[in-house]
């Protein structure tokens, strides 16, 4: 493994440099340098079409650093049938634990509406690839419960969470979103925020998204940060407070909160159990119900 990723760093002169791997696809060269493989050349060069972007509005991303060669536009190379781009590696590391639960998710409230914001400037010349949660939930989602002969949840119950979301979803605002959001693709360096990392799934869809995503995965077990049902609304309440300290959310927004959780969740459980993994799916459902039951205090959260 060491040998090919030299090979792969000759492109950048650093196959001297001391590698580590950090992750299955991204190894460490030297201090200072990111790699990361790609099987999907679209998919690579979306993420560094947003990297750029983002780069230049001074949000803090790792900067692409082109490979040596007499083609400078040219940011990414082939080998082995695979692909590879190299950023500068940027300061801080995930959070492992939470100090101040208040302060941190006031802080993450405030680096996702930044990011949001960022994000919107990305669009201006560009057509991303559209997405909508609610076409999933009528579509993939529900064709594999039925497949599955509905063992989580019924057909009738299925469809009053569905039309929840059905009423309040041509009113919800739609952009490019990060689609990802969770502590592993935020980096903090002394308490403090230092960069975004992974715009590999990114998409226009609904706003509010990211945060419901970013909030219910905090109660998944398999979630390294471990925190109790009562400081999750604990979350709740400073990642909102963080978010509108930056940009506002409309009324439309604030009241779809809890559906776009519970959906997000049900499309976990039919994704797991497409894929046999019954602990995960029964971890998804598990919130799922939690956060249905606790619709009205969410609502007072938020």
């Amino acid at each position: 493994m060491d040998n090919r990723i030299r090979e792969i760093l000759i492109n950048w002169g650093l196959q001297d440099n001391n590698i580590k791997q950090v992750y299955g696809t991204v190894w460490q060269a030297g201090n200072n340098y990111i790699l990361k493989e790609y099987q999907d050349l679209e998919m690579l060069k979306r993420n560094l079409e947003i990297i750029n972007i983002l780069d230049k509005t001074d949000i803090p991303v790792g900067k692409v650093i082109p490979p040596v060669l007499e083609n400078k536009n040219i940011q990414y190379i082939e080998y082995g049938g695979n692909f590879y781009f190299l950023s500068q590696k940027l300061p801080g590391c995930h959070l492992a634990e939470i100090e101040n639960i208040h302060d941190t998710a006031f802080k993450m409230g405030m680096v996702i509406a930044r990011l949001h914001l960022a994000f919107k400037k990305c669009e201006e010349n560009r057509i991303f690839w559209n997405n909508s949660l609610l076409d999933e939930m009528n579509g993939w989602v529900k064709k594999n419960f039925e497949v599955n002969g509905w063992k989580y949840i019924t057909n009738e119950e299925y469809g009053q969470t569905v039309s929840k979301l059905a009423g309040l979803y041509d009113n919800l605002p739609v952009q490019l979103i990060h689609r990802d959001v969770h502590f592993g693709n935020f980096l903090f360096d002394g308490g403090e925020f230092s960069g975004y990392i992974d715009f590999d799934l990114s998409q226009r869809n609904i706003r509010i998204f990211d945060i419901c995503y970013f909030l219910t995965g905090l109660l998944s077990e398999e979630e390294q940060i471990k925190i109790t049902e009562g400081q999750w609304f604990e979350f709740v309440e400073n990642v909102f407070k963080g978010y509108v300290n930056v940009t506002e959310l409309s009324s439309e927004e604030k009241e779809a909160v809890p559906y776009v959780m519970e959906c997000i969740e049900l499309l976990f459980v039919s994704y797991f159990e497409s894929i046999d993994d019954v602990s995960c799916a029964e971890d998804a459902y598990r919130i799922y119900g939690f956060i249905k039951k606790h619709e009205k205090i969410i609502w007072e959260s938020i």
